[in-house]
Protein backbone atom coordinates (compact mmCIF):
# COMPACT_ATOMS: atom_id res chain seq x y z
CA UNK A 1 0.00 0.00 0.00
CA UNK A 2 1.31 3.62 -1.03
CA UNK A 3 0.00 5.04 2.65
CA UNK A 4 2.91 2.49 4.22
CA UNK A 5 5.39 5.10 2.10
CA UNK A 6 3.42 8.42 3.90
CA UNK A 7 5.64 7.88 7.14
CA UNK A 8 7.79 10.34 6.49
CA UNK A 9 5.42 12.82 5.50
CA UNK A 10 2.73 12.13 8.15
CA UNK A 11 5.92 12.93 10.79
CA UNK A 12 5.70 16.61 9.08
CA UNK A 13 1.54 16.86 8.86
CA UNK A 14 2.30 16.67 12.46
CA UNK A 15 4.18 19.43 12.17
CA UNK A 16 1.23 21.73 10.04
CA UNK A 17 4.05 21.33 7.12
CA UNK A 18 2.23 19.56 3.82
CA UNK A 19 4.29 21.10 1.13
CA UNK A 20 6.87 18.61 0.76
CA UNK A 21 9.00 18.06 -1.92
CA UNK A 22 10.58 14.76 -2.65
CA UNK A 23 13.85 14.77 -4.42
CA UNK A 24 15.85 11.96 -6.70
CA UNK A 25 17.75 11.62 -9.65
CA UNK A 26 18.66 9.08 -12.30
CA UNK A 27 21.36 8.13 -14.10
CA UNK A 28 24.06 7.88 -12.31
CA UNK A 29 25.82 4.96 -13.78
CA UNK A 30 25.49 5.25 -17.48
CA UNK A 31 28.78 5.85 -19.56
CA UNK A 32 26.44 8.52 -22.04
CA UNK A 33 23.95 11.05 -21.44
CA UNK A 34 23.32 13.71 -18.59
CA UNK A 35 22.12 13.01 -14.93
CA UNK A 36 18.33 13.75 -14.55
CA UNK A 37 16.61 15.21 -11.11
CA UNK A 38 12.96 15.81 -10.27
CA UNK A 39 11.50 17.31 -7.64
CA UNK A 40 7.87 16.45 -6.61
CA UNK A 41 5.41 17.49 -4.31
CA UNK A 42 2.42 15.68 -3.59
CA UNK A 43 -0.90 16.83 -2.41
CA UNK A 44 -1.51 15.99 1.35
CA UNK A 45 -1.95 11.92 2.36
CA UNK A 46 -1.80 10.99 -1.35
CA UNK A 47 -2.37 7.62 -2.74
CA UNK A 48 -1.05 6.22 -5.69
CA UNK A 49 -1.47 2.28 -5.44
CA UNK A 50 1.63 0.44 -6.46
CA UNK A 51 3.91 3.52 -6.99
CA UNK A 52 7.74 2.31 -5.56
CA UNK A 53 11.24 2.80 -6.33
CA UNK A 54 11.51 3.33 -10.13
CA UNK A 55 14.24 0.25 -10.08
CA UNK A 56 11.45 -1.79 -8.84
CA UNK A 57 8.83 -1.28 -11.72
CA UNK A 58 8.73 -2.10 -14.97
CA UNK A 59 9.24 0.30 -17.97
CA UNK A 60 5.25 0.38 -18.71
CA UNK A 61 4.13 0.65 -14.83
CA UNK A 62 6.87 3.62 -14.42
CA UNK A 63 5.28 5.68 -18.04
CA UNK A 64 1.90 5.20 -16.70
CA UNK A 65 2.51 6.56 -13.20
CA UNK A 66 4.79 9.71 -14.46
CA UNK A 67 1.66 10.25 -16.85
CA UNK A 68 -0.52 10.02 -13.74
CA UNK A 69 1.53 12.05 -11.68
CA UNK A 70 1.89 15.02 -14.07
CA UNK A 71 -2.02 15.35 -13.78
CA UNK A 72 -2.02 14.66 -9.90
CA UNK A 73 1.06 16.09 -8.52
CA UNK A 74 0.51 19.58 -6.60
CA UNK A 75 4.20 20.73 -8.67
CA UNK A 76 6.64 18.83 -10.83
CA UNK A 77 10.38 20.06 -11.37
CA UNK A 78 12.90 18.41 -13.49
CA UNK A 79 17.24 19.46 -13.62
CA UNK A 80 18.93 18.27 -16.11
CA UNK A 81 23.07 18.78 -15.84
CA UNK A 82 24.85 17.19 -19.03
CA UNK A 83 27.83 14.61 -19.12
CA UNK A 84 30.25 17.58 -20.47
CA UNK A 85 29.29 19.49 -17.04
CA UNK A 86 29.50 15.53 -14.92
CA UNK A 87 32.88 15.82 -16.94
CA UNK A 88 33.83 18.43 -15.32
CA UNK A 89 32.72 18.91 -11.50
CA UNK A 90 31.96 14.73 -10.83
CA UNK A 91 28.81 13.25 -10.92
CA UNK A 92 28.37 13.31 -7.52
CA UNK A 93 28.28 17.03 -7.42
CA UNK A 94 26.18 16.84 -11.16
CA UNK A 95 23.31 14.84 -9.18
CA UNK A 96 23.19 17.27 -6.11
CA UNK A 97 23.25 20.32 -8.77
CA UNK A 98 20.45 18.46 -10.87
CA UNK A 99 18.79 18.54 -7.89
CA UNK A 100 18.88 21.76 -7.23
CA UNK A 101 17.67 22.80 -10.44
CA UNK A 102 14.71 20.58 -10.54
CA UNK A 103 13.83 22.67 -7.16
CA UNK A 104 14.17 25.63 -8.68
CA UNK A 105 11.91 24.59 -11.54
CA UNK A 106 8.87 23.89 -9.12
CA UNK A 107 6.06 26.28 -9.33
CA UNK A 108 5.43 26.09 -5.62
CA UNK A 109 8.22 26.96 -2.96
CA UNK A 110 8.27 23.44 -0.80
CA UNK A 111 8.08 23.75 2.93
CA UNK A 112 10.41 20.42 3.54
CA UNK A 113 12.29 18.46 1.23
CA UNK A 114 12.99 14.94 1.28
CA UNK A 115 15.65 13.45 -0.55
CA UNK A 116 17.20 10.00 -1.73
CA UNK A 117 20.46 9.85 0.67
CA UNK A 118 21.34 13.16 -0.73
CA UNK A 119 22.61 16.00 1.71
CA UNK A 120 21.38 19.30 0.28
CA UNK A 121 22.55 22.01 2.33
CA UNK A 122 22.86 25.06 0.19
CA UNK A 123 19.30 26.20 -0.35
CA UNK A 124 16.78 28.00 2.53
CA UNK A 125 14.59 24.98 2.91
CA UNK A 126 14.51 22.82 5.38
CA UNK A 127 15.45 19.15 4.02
CA UNK A 128 16.48 15.54 5.07
CA UNK A 129 18.23 13.02 3.32
CA UNK A 130 17.05 9.65 4.02
CA UNK A 131 19.17 5.91 2.80
CA UNK A 132 16.90 4.13 0.08
CA UNK A 133 14.45 7.06 0.31
CA UNK A 134 13.12 5.81 -2.83
CA UNK A 135 11.43 2.47 -1.39
CA UNK A 136 10.47 4.25 1.78
CA UNK A 137 8.66 7.61 0.84
CA UNK A 138 6.41 8.03 -1.69
CA UNK A 139 7.33 11.97 -2.59
CA UNK A 140 11.01 10.14 -3.36
CA UNK A 141 9.63 7.45 -5.37
CA UNK A 142 7.52 9.45 -7.25
CA UNK A 143 9.94 11.72 -8.24
CA UNK A 144 12.30 8.87 -8.78
CA UNK A 145 9.66 7.43 -11.69
CA UNK A 146 9.63 11.67 -12.97
CA UNK A 147 13.75 11.47 -13.13
CA UNK A 148 13.98 7.78 -14.86
CA UNK A 149 10.89 8.61 -17.25
CA UNK A 150 12.66 11.72 -18.07
CA UNK A 151 16.16 10.51 -18.37
CA UNK A 152 14.54 7.21 -20.69
CA UNK A 153 13.22 9.71 -22.91
CA UNK A 154 16.45 11.84 -23.47
CA UNK A 155 18.36 8.33 -24.15
CA UNK A 156 15.20 7.01 -27.00
CA UNK A 157 16.57 10.65 -28.66
CA UNK A 158 19.88 9.79 -28.57
CA UNK A 159 18.90 6.46 -29.67
CA UNK A 160 17.07 8.11 -33.13
CA UNK A 161 20.48 10.16 -33.38
CA UNK A 162 22.98 7.05 -32.87
CA UNK A 163 20.32 3.83 -33.21
CA UNK A 164 23.92 1.66 -33.87
CA UNK A 165 24.17 2.10 -29.97
CA UNK A 166 20.88 0.73 -29.10
CA UNK A 167 20.35 3.24 -26.60
CA UNK A 168 16.99 2.16 -26.54
CA UNK A 169 18.06 -0.71 -24.80
CA UNK A 170 20.99 -0.28 -22.91
CA UNK A 171 19.66 3.70 -21.82
CA UNK A 172 23.92 4.31 -21.90
CA UNK A 173 24.82 1.87 -18.82
CA UNK A 174 28.38 -0.23 -19.21
CA UNK A 175 26.85 -3.53 -20.25
CA UNK A 176 29.00 -5.94 -22.79
CA UNK A 177 27.02 -5.30 -25.77
CA UNK A 178 27.21 -1.33 -25.49
CA UNK A 179 30.67 -1.38 -24.78
CA UNK A 180 31.64 -3.62 -27.91
CA UNK A 181 29.31 -1.02 -30.05
CA UNK A 182 31.27 1.83 -28.35
CA UNK A 183 34.67 0.11 -29.99
CA UNK A 184 33.02 -0.54 -32.91
CA UNK A 185 31.62 3.29 -33.52
CA UNK A 186 33.50 5.04 -30.87
CA UNK A 187 32.95 8.48 -28.72
CA UNK A 188 30.97 10.62 -29.71
CA UNK A 189 30.39 13.85 -27.42
CA UNK A 190 27.29 12.58 -25.50
CA UNK A 191 30.03 10.35 -23.69
CA UNK A 192 31.09 11.21 -20.15
CA UNK A 193 35.00 11.28 -21.13
CA UNK A 194 36.04 11.23 -17.43
CA UNK A 195 34.17 7.82 -16.76
CA UNK A 196 37.26 5.01 -17.02
CA UNK A 197 35.16 2.36 -20.03
CA UNK A 198 34.81 5.64 -21.85
CA UNK A 199 38.51 6.49 -20.92
CA UNK A 200 39.59 2.83 -22.11
CA UNK A 201 37.95 2.86 -25.37
CA UNK A 202 39.49 6.14 -26.13
CA UNK A 203 42.38 4.83 -25.15
CA UNK A 204 42.16 1.78 -27.95
CA UNK A 205 42.08 -0.84 -24.97
CA UNK A 206 39.70 -3.50 -26.03
CA UNK A 207 36.43 -4.20 -25.04
CA UNK A 208 37.29 -7.53 -22.61
CA UNK A 209 39.73 -4.93 -20.53
CA UNK A 210 36.84 -2.32 -20.90
CA UNK A 211 34.29 -4.53 -19.26
CA UNK A 212 36.57 -6.08 -16.38
CA UNK A 213 36.28 -1.95 -15.08
CA UNK A 214 32.98 -2.57 -14.52
CA UNK A 215 33.02 -5.64 -13.38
Amino acid sequence: MSSNLLKYEKELYKNHISLIAGVDEAGRGPLVGPVVAAAVILPKNYELEGLNDSKQLSEKKREYFYQVLQEEAVSIGVGIVSAKEIDEINILEASRKAMYIALDNLSIKPEYILSDAMSLNDIDIPSRPIIHGDALSLSIAAASVIAKVTRDHIMYELDREHPEYNFKKNKGYPTKEHLELMKKYGIFDEYRMSYKPVKLVLEGLDEKDAQKVVE
